[in-house]
């Protein structure tokens, strides 16, 4: 075939015979864009390859040919149109037989401009001509041509180059737009038509074409009136391949067919993500059998605990290695909020001095390095400064003692519950007495995450399991990700997981191994991640989802104190744990003397309390807490409690306060 131009290989196109292969025979560029302009293809190279999949008509513009004014008409245009004569003239017979579309289809109606004498009878000017076939008569070809009359049917021979010029119609009832558009031996004619105010006009059809070109991962959008010319080459290029490239998050958002087998065409630039030995696999080349969606479609982001530098994993849910809780550490007591399930208790022992700051909030507790709580539910009291605060009420635990006239007094400590601000930082760790042994999907569906564990018993499918080495590991958070279940295709033995979402491989498909299984029986499920990809997950929504600790109220001293709204609290009452948000009074700021000190501050100076011991110890720790204290400090400065008046002193700016 011929290079033809775009737009008139369009127009003489079937729909039926598509797709078709084109190959450019002239590039073109329109300014504006090198690759597309409002989503269309706009730069072909020569030599390109288009596989033409879809026509679809856009619009349809009427031209004027005495004027050049044009209107746009409506697919749905009920007008009629009528053909008068082709759009060009033909130089010879044989000019006029070679623009016809092939096949040509027979008999073909002409004018000529001149008069034609021949042996059989005399053509007048524009009289209608028949051309039936072209027959070959002593090595010469001849058109075989039918001359008209309501008397008479003459027929007679013109050679090939007799000369015109000649003028094509066609005698046809009128026809709808849509006819005329999808007859092809109508693309190079006039018409009229009585709904349009000119007397002939020419039809402009304006097509967009969808192909598939050379690494092309989505559809090229053409338009038809792109200046190009091509060149129809279907027959000959039934061999070439068309290669479509793909993203692993095409394929599996198509969601197979699986197993697939592929190439890799591009692998992703950036820092890596993976530090596993299969890393080194993923590279241009490489074949690759995706087998479809990990199940179960979940993961567990995991870091390790030891004396040496941290390392970072990811497993896979169908981890079948067994687990065994360790103890979980928790640096504040929001933490410990976060760690808090219904119907299962939550013991833990301070490992730091905790300060609730009971001076200014009275109900806030001391702790002590090895006091024993748990922690009951979350609650809020109103603070001495009028705001609401949020805290946990625990209940302090005693130790087991054997004193049998301690009995009644350990019952009361016992139910003693405590308030701990959650700003409160300090150190816990959790009491585990559990020597179960678990797998990750159970672990984690009884367990809140983060949870502290230590792997007993390795993945019987691997043995190079890295997580056994590990005294403890930290299983951070869960996602819900999908993967894809990839192997080698030179190693069939070696499957992994690939998450799409971080590494979107560029693959193109391939004609599989004969046999191929249609699932594999072992995949790695431990995956190492690197450090900087591992601070990335932590920092995605999913891990971004829980509101950060809340701040630790300011002090007394450093802003007004907040009227309070309802009256006054009793002096000497513990603020109440509520629900929800409410505004309590503040009770007035007072000092008590030496004598009024309460009796239970063993635990003031950072001591560590055991809440059990007889009153003469106790008397004995309050005696040595007030002589630890320096001299140069005053009573206001060690117990501003509002709970006792002392009487005014009108030298009170002349001297110093009693010291201790």
């Amino acid at each position: 075939m011929e290079p033809v131009r775009l737009q008139d290989f369009v127009r003489g196109l079937d729909p039926a015979s598509l797709p078709r292969v084109l190959r450019v025979c002239s590039g073109v560029y329109l300014e504006g864009s090198i690759y597309e302009l409002f989503g269309n293809e706009c730069c072909l190279s020569t030599g390109d390859l288009i596989k033409v999949t879809h026509v679809h008509l856009q619009k349809v513009l009427c031209e004027n040919p005495e004027t050049g004014q044009t209107l746009e008409l409506g697919l749905n245009f009920t007008g009629l149109f009528s053909p008068l004569t082709s759009l060009h003239s033909y130089r010879t017979l044989e000019d006029l037989i070679s623009a016809m579309p092939q096949p040509t289809q027979w008999p073909i109606f002409f004018r000529s401009t001149r008069r034609i004498v021949t042996e059989a009878c005399v053509v007048r000017e524009d009289e209608p001509l028949r051309l039936e076939a072209v027959e070959m008569n002593h090595g010469t070809h001849y058109a075989r041509c039918v001359q008209e009359s309501k008397t008479q049917k003459v027929t007679f021979h013109l050679p090939l180059s007799q000369k015109g010029p000649f003028w094509r119609f066609k005698p046809s009832a009128p026809q709808t737009l849509l006819q005329i558009l999808q007859d092809p031996a109508m693309k190079d004619f006039k018409f009229t038509c009585p709904d349009l105010p000119w007397s002939s006009v020419i039809l402009e059809p304006q097509y967009v074409l969808q192909a598939i070109m050379h690494m092309r991962s989505s559809l090229v959008k053409i338009p038809s009136t792109l200046e190009v010319e091509v060149e129809d080459v279907t027959v000959s290029s039934q061999h070439i391949h068309v290669i479509k490239p793909l993203l692993l998050s095409e394929i599996l958002a198509r969601g197979g067919p699986f197993p697939l087998s592929t190439e890799i065409l591009q692998v992703p630039e950036g820092l890596p993500i993976f530090l596993s030995p299969w890393v080194g696999s993923l590279r241009k080349g490489q074949r690759l059998c995706i087998y479809g969606p990990a199940s179960p479609p979940w993961q567990v982001v995991a870091s390790s605990k030891s004396r040496r530098a941290p390392r970072y994993f990811i497993l896979s849910g169908a981890y079948q290695g067994k687990l065994r809780r360790r103890p979980r550490e928790f640096p504040t007591a929001y933490d410990l909020l976060g760690a808090l399930q219904p119907d299962r208790p939550l013991r833990v022992v301070a490992t730091k001095d905790c300060d609730g700051n009971e001076e200014e909030n009275a109900g806030f507790s001391f702790l002590g390095v090895g006091d024993r709580l748990e922690v009951l539910r979350a609650g809020q009291v109103c603070g001495s400064q009028g705001q609401d605060i949020d805290v946990l009420v625990c209940q302090r635990l005693s130790e087991q003692v054997q004193e049998e006239e301690e009995e009644e007094e350990e019952v009361v400590e016992d139910k003693e519950e405590i308030l701990l601000p959650l700003y409160l930082s300090g150190g816990f760790v959790e009491e585990v007495n559990d020597g179960r042994r678990y797998s990750l999907a159970d672990l984690t569906a009884q367990f809140s995450l983060p949870c502290e564990v230590k792997v007993v018993a390795k993945d019987p499918r691997h043995l190079s399991d890295p997580l056994v080495s590990f005294p403890s590991l930290r299983l951070e958070e869960k996602l819900s990700e999908p993967f894809l279940v990839v192997g080698l295709d030179s190693q069939p033995e070696t499957c992994f997981e690939i998450p799409p979402r971080w590494l979107d491989l560029t693959v193109m498909e391939v004609e599989g191994q004969p046999g191929q299984a249609a699932r594999p029986s072992s995949v790695l499920a431990v995956g190492e991640l690197s450090e900087s990809f591992y601070y990335s997950l932590r920092k995605l929504p999913a891990s971004a989802s829980q509101a950060p600790p809340p701040r630790p109220p300011k002090s007394q001293g450093l802003c007004e104190r907040k009227p309070c709204t309802q009256s006054h609290m009793e002096n000497n009452v513990k603020p109440q744990v509520i629900g929800v948000k409410q505004s309590c009074p503040q009770p007035e700021l007072k000092v008590k003397s030496l004598e009024d000190l309460p009796q239970n501050k063993s635990n003031l100076y950072s001591k560590v309390s055991t809440h059990k011991k007889d009153p003469k110890s106790k008397a004995k720790s309050q005696n040595s807490a007030l002589d630890m204290k320096p001299k140069s400090l005053s009573v206001l400065d060690i117990y501003p409690t509002p709970e006792a008046h002392v009487l005014p002193d009108p030298d009170i700016d002349d001297h110093d306060y009693e010291e201790i």
